[in-house]
């Protein structure tokens, strides 16, 4: 793990056990920390000088990121001074007055119910028949199955134990994800025959298993995000989708990511309440809950993208 360096390093240290200590994941905010302290170890900045709020408008102008990244950090370095007015390391917060950087609007990249069927055939042509691939490459499979046709986080199918699946009620346990919020989801039965044979294939395959996680690598690890994540460029590569990362303006334009497949099943699960006659407002609460946002507000956002050929 790397370490504070500045003259700051020991404040900084003590706002980060603070956090902790507080029951804060320290995982968000550390590397903008880091990012601060990098800019103040540079500047060569003598212990005891009060920094103005004019180093920090340099700071901003330095960060040679996205907008929304820049913010990040001017965020967490602004938590980190209201912690040295409280400590009286410092009189007022000088990044009080320090503006935020205009963002640009986003947009992802939304596959088609047709698409995500292309996706996951493409998957499956991909798993290999040799008994030394065989169940890692449908675990893989089975990993972006479940992101695709249940609107998973990355790391959601990754974490999952054996007893998570519960195979009579055709329900996943998730636990401890985002927000640290835990959810129960049914499963679509399409979905729940697919785990089903999985776990046929599985035990016929391993003798005494002793892996806890539901998606194996090999007799005792899970799958690597890294892994998923290269499994699932080169079945949008194999189904012929080709559509870079843009700025235009102030709206970026995503390229593909294992992460479009949870917004497009947000997107496509409205579209198809739209089309049955029913407001997609009102399925808002419930398709939050089995997304595990926060607030369902956060989900409203997808009410833009319901129509596909727009988005195109």
């Amino acid at each position: 793990m790397k370490t504070f360096e500045s003259f700051l390093a020991p404040q900084l240290d003590e706002f980060i056990a603070y956090r902790q200590n507080l029951g804060y994941s320290i995982k968000p905010i550390r590397p903008r920390l880091l990012c601060f302290d990098r800019f103040v170890k540079d500047k060569k900045i003598k212990p005891g000088v009060l920094l103005p709020p004019s180093f920090f408008l340099d700071l901003r102008n330095s960060l040679k990121m996205e907008p929304m990244s820049i913010n990040g950090v001017l965020s967490a370095v602004r938590v980190f001074f209201n912690f040295m007015v409280r400590m009286d390391y410092y009189t007022a917060n000088p990044l009080k007055d320090i503006p935020p950087v205009p963002e640009h609007s986003f947009a992802p990249f939304i596959f088609s119910p047709e698409q995500t069927e292309q996706l996951i055939e493409a998957l499956c042509n991909r798993i290999r028949k040799e008994s030394r691939y065989y169940l890692k490459d449908l675990s893989e499979y089975m990993a972006i199955v479940l992101i695709a046709q249940c609107g998973l986080r990355i790391k959601e199918p990754l974490r999952l134990l054996l007893h998570h699946y519960r195979c009579r009620e055709r329900t996943i346990y998730i636990e401890k994800t985002k927000f640290n919020k835990d959810r129960l989801i049914p499963v679509p039965n399409s979905v729940a025959l697919e785990l089903d044979n999985y776990l046929s294939v599985r035990n016929a395959l391993i003798s005494e298993d002793q892996n806890p996680y539901l998606f194996v690598k090999n007799t005792q690890k899970g799958l690597s995000d890294a892994r998923l994540r290269f499994i699932f460029h080169r079945a949008v590569h194999d189904i012929g989708i080709n559509r870079p990362r843009q700025v235009i303006g102030h709206m970026i334009f995503a390229s593909p990511t294992p992460h479009s497949l949870r917004h497009s099943f947000a997107v496509n699960t409205l579209k198809r309440v739209k089309e049955r006659g029913n407001c997609p407002k009102q399925a808002l609460p419930v398709l939050a809950t089995y997304m595990g946002h926060r607030i369902f507000q956060y989900t409203a956002k997808y009410l833009k993208f319901i129509d596909a050929e727009q988005r195109q």
